[in-house]
């Protein structure tokens, strides 16, 4: 336990300081953008932060996958799947939200539907379906089997989302690392890596955050289990006290 806390410790440590080391190259370090000028600061948090939405959401779909599966099916998965989502719905609504920033000094509004817009907003409210499904009160295998088909439903527009700038024509900037050709990014030097090292920060970051977000899920599952037990030892001797 002593280790894992440390551990935990490390992450937390390094994603503080990844993360002001970004802010501060992004804000004083880095030229501006001959094309955007100094909005193209925002996308030094935008993109990373998008990033690790993709990434918990594949993760939860990854772990649906593993515990549908018979051979692997373990609550742990599901509870991974869960913990995942959460910190995935947060990004999302971050995301949304400092992508309006840009668009409004950018495009000149706060919000367009846009294509790339349009289905990051369905992806949201597709994993906010999944988590409330996860409260439906029921069996705790069926409740588990039903939420791990709807992420992997939910993770179908994933992919939608992040080619929809190239399928489509959009007002939404192509990427500028995580493309097709990604051996020739569109970002260079100093902009780079701060890019680069946002992406590592906040990846660093979300594993901190999956791990205590997974320790609350197996506390919370532990206590639910708790109070069936007492459920039912209640009802039993209720039982035996009206058995003649």
């Amino acid at each position: 336990m002593k280790s894992s806390t440390a551990a935990t410790k490390v992450l937390g440590l390094v994603t503080l300081t990844g993360t002001v080391a970004t802010v501060w190259l992004g804000l004083w370090v880095t030229p501006p953008d001959a094309v955007q000028g100094d909005l193209v600061r925002i996308l030094y948090l935008h993109a990373p932060v998008a990033w690790i939405a993709y990434l918990a959401f594949g993760i939860t779909a990854l772990a649906s996958i593993l515990y549908l599966w018979p051979r692997t099916r373990d609550r742990r998965w599901d509870l991974l799947a869960g913990a995942s989502a959460e910190i995935g719905v947060v990004c999302t609504a971050l995301t949304l939200a400092i992508g309006s920033i840009w668009g409004r000094g950018s495009w000149g509004v706060w919000w367009t539907w846009d294509a790339r817009l349009t289905t990051t907003v369905l992806l949201l409210a597709l994993f906010l379906g999944y988590l409330a499904l996860r409260r439906v009160p029921g069996d705790v295998e069926v409740r588990s089997r039903r939420a791990a088909i709807a992420a992997l439903v939910a993770a179908v527009d994933i992919p939608i989302v992040h080619m929809s700038v190239t399928w489509w024509r959009t007002l939404h900037q192509p990427p500028s690392v995580l493309k097709p050709d990604f051996l020739h990014p569109s970002i260079h030097g100093s902009m780079a890596w701060t890019l680069l090292l946002g992406f590592l920060s906040l990846t660093v970051g979300y594993a901190w955050l999956l791990i205590h977000r997974y320790r609350v899920e197996q506390m919370e599952d532990e206590l639910e289990q708790h109070g069936l037990d007492i459920a039912i030892a209640e009802r039993r001797a209720e039982a035996e006290l009206v058995r003649p």
